[in-house]
């Protein structure tokens, strides 16, 4: 016979996790918002310019990101594909950030994260229309970056580039 406790401790186990499973969905509002994220980056440009604290006085330098695709994965990240062009720097790479979303407006999170190539970053960019914003920081600089959006104009996604398109991942 199962001790009366075990059965309580197990039917509360349970409770917990079927509760944080459901917790961990994606609601239908949520959805729509992956959903539009989705479709205003993949395929976009981030063309605009960045700034490097302590250098106001000079010209905010070129930067564009070519976001090849991009796709909602679970657990409130995102995984990009994305084309990076600065200075001599020209690659291209896969990489998974956490989105965080202030109201209806998404902001892609990076702390002190390493990129193949070209250094470990910090960043906060929020996205809004077809506008971006934030702040960036690496080793020993930092400072802002901004730009537009534009549709339709990264290089097509190859099948090695497309990322699973599946916006109620957050159960995985």
């Amino acid at each position: 016979m199962i001790p009366r406790m075990s059965i309580l401790l197990f039917a509360l186990v349970l409770s917990v996790s079927v509760r944080a499973e459901e917790a961990a969905k994606l609601t239908p509002e949520q959805e729509k918002q992956y959903a539009a994220l989705q479709k205003s980056l993949s395929g976009s440009v981030l063309a605009g310019n960045f700034t490097v604290t302590g250098e106001e006085t000079s010209e905010p330098k070129v930067d564009r990101y070519e976001l090849i695709d991009f796709g909602h994965v679970g657990n409130g990240n995102g995984m990009f594909v994305a084309r990076i062009q600065y200075g001599e720097h020209d690659v291209k790479i896969p990489i998974t950030l956490p989105i965080k979303w202030a109201g209806d407006t998404p902001v892609i999170t990076v702390d002190k994260m390493p990129f193949p190539g070209l250094g470990t970053y910090t960043a906060r960019v929020m996205i809004y229309e077809d506008h971006y914003t934030g702040f960036w920081s690496g080793a020993d600089h930092g400072g802002h970056l901004y730009g537009l959006i534009e549709q339709g104009k990264a290089a097509a996604a190859t099948e090695n580039d497309r990322v699973p398109h599946n916006n109620n991942a957050e159960s995985k």
